[in-house]
């Protein structure tokens, strides 16, 4: 069967389209692509092409937004109202087999056609041709966080294709544009039998577990980094992740010893992102910046463009640690997930904190001995531009360029740097005092 249905697709899907992702996939086609409203059929050079096409198109590329299904053409004279299902496990009780059919439709008989083997064979007649073909395979949907899915997927699909050919399954999982800052996970969707589709779940909880396990550790290793941050704050795992908490390490380990930062300890920095960026993290009528806003507890604001053809936009987020890290760390996502970097790129955003004149000494420490050491500690580019002039409140710019961590060490121990500066000086004057109090 060399002839192929393409579904899902949206009302302005055309020809040329289909034939742009078609020739990304490297499968030839022998003639038009036919295409109606939310379908389209082509025919393929031979069945070992039809196959491939299924294989490296269906659910694994988008179009407008919408993931592919590509599966072989059935001839209308073949759609009938019996079809088969082999492979029943012989512990699945009839009631359950019964209860998943008739959410199809009407079954008019249900019989079984072998008994010798471990594993039953039953004929199902429906009512109609259309609920016969929508039981072909029954789907499974897991849910998991976006945070996992690109390491369940692979490095070009690798994981997940293995999965497939290792249970005898189809595995599909919902488009980026389906997520929300209040709904982060991914639908995983497993059609095959009730017995492949058992085995394709644990290989997907297994790859989960392995993802999560392995962000904790990364997370307990950041918490002694950045020292106050209150991890469990932050919400990177929301409770929606149905995660259990890691098998090893200890107790505590999910409960860094250190002190939550206070409220008031408001802060600014001036992140920058790319000029493309601005429409995805701003959202439709604002909604995505409003609720990135409340989310982390900050205010978020983007500047206007310095000029027509920037290519970078000036975002300036006001709010406590805890809400810098959640807001910038969406915003770091967001540019991921939206494909503003290449796949095998990660994100490295330039952010600015602006220190007092005099402390800005500090920072470099003598002969650039702290900031090196800080660079060597966070792998983040840290810079203080010789010659500034400082601004109307005496203050001026420290340069933090990186991946998201290393930003965050960074912007922490540069604030850690500052704080105890404020405290030498209040130390100082309190010291000093004025002179009728040295009296006394």
């Amino acid at each position: 069967m060399n002839k192929l249905y393409i579904g899902n697709l949206s009302e302005n899907a055309a020809p040329t389209d289909l034939e742009s992702i078609f020739k990304d996939a490297k499968i030839p086609v022998s003639g038009p692509f036919l295409v109606k409203t939310g379908y389209a059929f082509v025919d393929c050079p031979d069945d070992s092409w039809a196959l491939k096409a299924i294989e490296a198109i269906s659910g694994k590329m988008e179009l407008h937004g919408k993931a592919i299904e590509v599966e072989h053409s059935v001839p209308k004279r073949q759609r009938i109202r019996k079809l088969q299902i082999r492979n029943i496990p012989p512990h699945l009780q009839w009631e359950v087999l019964d209860s998943l059919l008739v959410q199809y439709g009407a079954v008019e008989s249900c019989e079984q056609v072998n008994t010798d083997s471990e594993t039953a064979v039953v004929n199902v007649t429906y009512s109609s041709k259309d609920q016969a073909r929508h039981t072909e395979e029954i789907p499974l949907k897991i849910l998991a966080h976006n945070n996992f899915v690109g390491r369940l997927i692979g490095k070009e699909g690798r994981n997940l294709k293995k999965i497939e050919q290792d249970t005898d399954t189809k595995i599909t999982i919902s488009p980026l544009q389906e997520l929300t800052l209040y709904n982060p996970e991914r639908t995983i969707t497993v059609k095959g039998s009730v017995e492949t589709c058992a085995k394709a779940e644990e290989e997907i909880m297994k790859k989960i577990r392995e993802s999560y396990e392995n962000d904790i550790a990364s997370m307990n290793l950041q918490a002694h980094l950045i020292p106050g941050l209150n991890l469990n704050a932050l919400g990177l795992f929301p409770p929606t992740s149905g995660m259990p908490p890691p098998t090893s390490g200890p107790p505590s380990a999910m409960t860094p010893p250190y002190p939550q930062f206070e409220q008031s300890e408001t802060e600014t920095v001036h992140l920058f992102i790319p000029a493309l960026s601005v429409g995805a993290i701003i959202g439709k009528q604002g909604q995505h910046i409003k609720q990135l806003s409340r989310f982390a507890g900050a205010s978020i604001k983007i500047a206007p463009a310095e000029a027509p053809d920037a290519k970078v936009r000036m975002v300036i987020i006001t709010g406590p640690p805890e809400a810098q890290f959640k807001a910038q760390g969406r915003i770091y996502g967001k540019i991921k997930e939206e494909n503003f970097v290449s796949p095998k790129e990660e994100v490295k955003l330039e952010a600015h904190i602006r220190v007092p004149s005099f402390a800005a000494g500090r920072v470099i420490g003598k002969g650039g001995k702290t900031v090196n050491e800080l660079q060597n500690l966070s792998s983040a580019e840290v810079v203080v531009p010789r010659d500034q002039t400082p601004d109307e409140n005496d203050q001026v710019v420290v340069k933090i360029t990186g991946h998201f961590y290393a930003c965050q060490v960074a912007q922490r121990k540069i604030q850690e740097i500052l704080t105890q500066v404020k405290q030498h000086q209040q130390q100082k004057a309190l010291q000093s005092g004025p002179p009728q109090s040295r009296r006394k």
